[in-house]
Order: C-alpha cells, then sequence, then structure tokens
C-alpha cells in the first residue's frame, strides 16, 4: 500500500498585494526604489506575508548594495579626477624644467645662443632643435650660438644631434657656430672620428660672439655692394 502524496497548499491572494509587489520590483528595476518609500506594507499575518517580508529584505539589501556601490564609484572618479590633475602639474612642471634646462637667450640684435647643460638623449635633441628653429622663426634671428660648454660628455651620438641641430638652423637661413668644446671634447670627437668640418667650431662662447658679429658685418657690406653695383 503506498502512502499518498502530500497535496500542494494553496494561499489566496488578492490582487492588490500581487500589484505591490510588481511595483516594489518596477521601482527596483528603474533604479528609483527608496526603502523609505517603496517597501511592501506587510498587514496581513498569513502564508503570503512571509513572501512580502522576503521581497522587502532582497529590496533594501540590493538599496544598500547600489548606494555602497555608487559611493565607491564617486571615490574612483573622484581618485581619477586627482590624479589627472597630478599629472597635468608634473607636464606643466615637466615643461617649466626643460625650459629652463634649455633657455634661448637673445645674446645681441640679430644672435641668439643656446647653452646647454648636461646629457644629450635623442628626445632631448628633438625638443632642443624644434624650440631653437621655432624661436629662429618668430625673431628671424641671423645667427645661433650652439654652447656646449655644460656638456661633460659628447660621443657619436651627442655629436650627430649638434650637426643634425645646426643643419636644421642652416635651413632657415641663420649662421650657426658651435662653441665651448674643450680639449678634453676635441681630443674624444677626433677618436672616435666625428666629421664637423662642416660646423664652425669655436672655443669660447666670447669667440662665437666674435664670429657672428663679424659674419653679420661682412653680410651687410656684401648685401651692400650688391645694391650699389646693380644697373640704374
Amino acid at each position: 500500500m503506498t502512502q499518498s502524496q502530500p497535496q500542494p497548499q494553496v494561499i489566496e491572494v488578492n490582487l492588490e498585494r500581487l500589484e505591490r509587489i510588481r511595483d516594489v520590483l518596477a521601482m527596483i528595476s528603474l533604479g528609483e526604489f527608496n526603502p523609505e518609500e517603496h517597501l511592501i506594507p506587510v498587514v496581513n499575518s498569513d502564508a503570503f506575508s512571509s513572501f512580502e517580508e522576503t521581497i522587502n529584505l532582497f529590496a533594501r539589501q540590493l538599496h544598500a548594495s547600489v548606494q555602497e556601490n555608487e559611493q565607491s564609484m564617486r571615490k574612483l572618479d573622484a581618485a581619477r579626477r586627482e590624479l589627472e590633475e597630478k599629472l597635468s602639474t608634473i607636464e606643466k612642471q615637466r615643461l617649466a624644467i626643460r625650459d629652463l634646462s634649455t633657455p634661448i637667450i637673445e645674446l645681441w640684435e640679430d644672435v641668439l645662443t643656446l647653452p646647454i647643460v648636461g646629457v644629450v638623449d635623442t628626445q632631448r635633441s628633438l625638443e632642443m632643435t624644434e624650440r631653437l628653429l621655432h624661436r629662429i622663426s618668430q625673431g628671424k634671428a641671423r645667427c645661433v650660438i650652439i654652447d656646449i660648454t655644460g656638456v661633460e660628455v659628447v660621443d657619436t651620438s651627442t655629436a650627430n644631434h649638434f650637426v643634425k641641430m645646426v643643419n636644421a638652423a642652416r635651413l632657415l637661413g641663420t649662421y650657426c657656430v658651435v662653441t665651448g668644446i674643450s680639449p678634453f671634447i676635441a681630443q674624444t670627437l677626433t677618436q672616435i672620428g666625428v666629421d664637423l668640418r662642416d660646423v664652425k667650431t669655436l672655443g669660447s662662447l666670447r669667440d662665437g660672439l666674435k664670429e657672428c658679429f663679424l659674419y653679420l658685418r661682412n653680410h651687410t657690406a656684401h648685401r651692400a655692394f650688391e645694391s650699389s653695383g646693380r644697373p640704374g
């Protein structure tokens, strides 16, 4: 003889209670749920009321999780903005340091000087060349003195950077000289076989300035001679 299966319990629930549950779930899905306003009022003491309380518990926990997540997102957004501000400040400081480490000085009318101190790598060379060409095109400088007195070590790569810088300035019609080549650097350049025959090199900044004055005087006299010699 088989034991009969228990019959499932049937609970009668009016439509209004089901609609209240539907409204709470809709508020949750729309992100508009507020536990102070939208919880299901549990007024009955029957089997269905435990389900209503479970829905309320779920809604409260979900709301708390959403609030915590939003708070975390706000903190992350604030941290991101702070990081962006710090990176912006660092970039401004880097540019300021670059400008201080590579000043371009108007030494005389039509004469600029670029005193270089420290190590010259590819990136720094590109930045110096870019700033120098921009300054030449701005002021129409006719002479540039690249002074490397503050450069302690010159290798093949560094020397090539200087040659490229001089050639780039020449393309803008500017006369360039390199000064500050010490006996040690001259010996090093000779040993490593760097060819600077196409670059005017002088020992001191003073010599470079004299050379620029001579160039400007000769250039002016040559232009005056050409103008006076033209047929009327």
